[in-house]
Parts: C-alpha cells; structure tokens; sequence
C-alpha cells in the first residue's frame, strides 16, 4: 500500500527560526525579518487552515498539540522523527540538530494505540545513532517506494548510508543511494524537497542528481516500477513542487497534497499529468516554508499501522 487516508499532524505552538538545522537546510530563509509571535500566529493559520482543508476532502487527520516546554521550532514536521508501517512497525529515527529530538515523544504513541486504536506490533529505534553523530531523519531523509519496497536517499549530513542500510535490512527494503546538489552545488537536505512518490506517479528534479551514473541507477528504478514520472526544475524545486504527498480519503478518492507555493510554481502539463491519477489539494503555507525549510509533505506523517481489531 503506497497511500494512506490517516496522517499525524503536530500544530505549531512554539514555530519559528531553527538556528540549528539552517546551515544544512539551503531552504530556511535566514534573513527574512518577522516578529516571534507573527511568525508563530502566521504558523499555526497556516496549519488550521490546511487541516481544514484536508478534512474537507474525507481525509483523516489526528492532530498534537505541540507542547510547550521544551521549546521545539520545527515540530510541525514530525515525518521526521518517526513512520509508521503496515505491518504495525513503528520506527524512531536520529536527528541531527539536538533541539530537534525533543520533538519525539511516547505520549503521541499511546495517544495513536489507545486513543485511536492503532497497533504497534515491533518498535525499531535508531536514535543510538546520535551518539555517533550519524543522522537519519526519516521520510525526509528517505522518499520510501512501500508497494516496491524502495528507499531513495539522496546523501546529506543528515542522511547517512550506515543507518539507511541497518532501515533497509530491518524493514526488508532495496535502497537507491545517490547525490544530489541544488543549483549552488550545495547537498540537498533531505531528499523529499526533491522527490514525491505515489501510487502510479513520481515528481523528480532530475537536474539534482549530480552523477550520470546515479541517474541512470535512477531511471532504471523508475522504469522498473512502472511510474510516470514529472520532472521539475531547480526553480520548482525550491518552491518545494518536490514535496509533495499522495494520500487518499475514506471512499477511495486520491489526491495529490502540495502547497500553494508549490502548485503555482508548476506548468500546465505537470499539473495535467499529476490529474490524470490525483485530484490536487493545494494550501498557503508561506510562513512555514520561509523559517521552517520544509512544506506540505514534511508536516503529514503518514499513519500505516492496523488497527485493533473488535470481536
């Protein structure tokens, strides 16, 4: 199953400027001027109105409430820090700015099994990886194919092979590790600002991959998995056309999630192909792209796990 119809979300109480993750993040603007509380204000808006929005189109959508200590600027990315699985895996990952593993909590777990009725069957917890300063930072990091059980991973210092190697052999994947730059030459951060996956389509900045032979080993994995595939431009890319997400609603109806950003940056054509398989599902998420670096695709963490079964 490559799509879901249930996403976590985190509402954003204490959002603003992560000083921490902004020298590998190429995507936060460091200079753009705004008061504390109007960039958290701005925020949150922002996220209710997504999350209305979502709803509006049958998806389901639990949301946190962020909490307020610890301070965590970038919890309303929560894909992050953890993915849940159809088999009933949960799985931890290790960040690489310390004020960002503040965002992982139990409480959210338990609320998932016990408040909704989620089941988590096996726990795999990667966070050891901290103490070695290797990093692995979920499906930002990995762009996961589930149907054909593929992780693309573009290398950054926030992905590391190591630990999408011990992902891979745990969770029974096939990984496709390359390099990717944005137009300065510099690491992409996490590799879905610059890749979707879904059920029948993949949006790819093709020009990112760096090395011919990384893009050949590409085109080989999108040939073999039948997808069409958009390609976007560096310009789309850094008005974050890449992150996007699948998801579906409770009558079976698919939809391609992006931001407004996003959807605005994309030619006639794209947006053509994306509709012949997704109906689209665009937001204004200004603030949160501006100081957070991240959009649409980082805020949903997608929910696989079965549920409890009644008798």
């Amino acid at each position: 199953m490559q799509t879901t119809n249930t996403i976590l979300m985190i509402r954003p109480m204490q959002f603003g400027l992560n000083i921490e993750t902004a020298e590998s993040n190429a995507f936060q603007d460091q200079q753009f001027v705004v008061d504390k509380e109007e960039a958290r204000h701005k925020a949150m808006e922002e996220f209710d109105a997504f999350v209305v929005k979502l709803r509006a189109h049958g998806i389901q959508v639990i949301v946190v409430e962020d909490l307020s200590e610890p301070v965590t600027p970038d919890a309303v990315f929560p894909n992050n820090w953890i993915s849940f699985h159809q088999d009933g895996t949960i799985v931890l990952y290790p960040m690489m700015a310390p004020n960002r593993r503040l965002e992982r909590r139990e409480d959210v777990i338990k609320s998932l099994t016990a408040a909704h009725g989620f089941k988590e069957s096996r726990r795999i917890d990667l966070t050891a990886y901290e103490a070695e300063n290797l990093f692995l930072e979920g499906t930002g990091s990995m762009v996961l194919d589930r149907k054909n059980r593929i992780a693309y991973a573009c290398l950054s210092p926030r992905t590391d092979e190591t630990i999408l190697n011990d992902f891979c052999g745990k969770m029974n994947y096939r990984l496709l590790a390359f390099e990717a730059v944005d137009q300065n030459d510099q690491l992409i951060y996490h590799t879905n600002v610059m890749m979707c996956v879904g059920e029948s389509i993949m949006v790819v900045c093709h020009d990112a991959i760096k090395t011919g032979a990384d893009q050949k080993k590409f085109e080989d994995f999108c040939t073999e998995t039948e997808k069409e595939v958009v390609s976007i431009n560096f310009d789309q890319m850094n008005n974050f056309a890449g992150n996007m997400l699948e998801v579906k609603n409770e009558a079976g109806e698919h939809f391609m999630v992006m931001s407004q950003q996003a959807y605005d940056s994309l030619f006639d054509y794209q947006i053509e192909v994306i509709e012949k398989y997704c109906k689209i599902i665009s937001a204004p998420l200004n603030m949160i792209e501006t100081l957070g670096g991240g959009s649409a695709r980082c805020m949903m963490a997608e929910i696989f796990l079965p549920k409890y079964t009644v008798n």
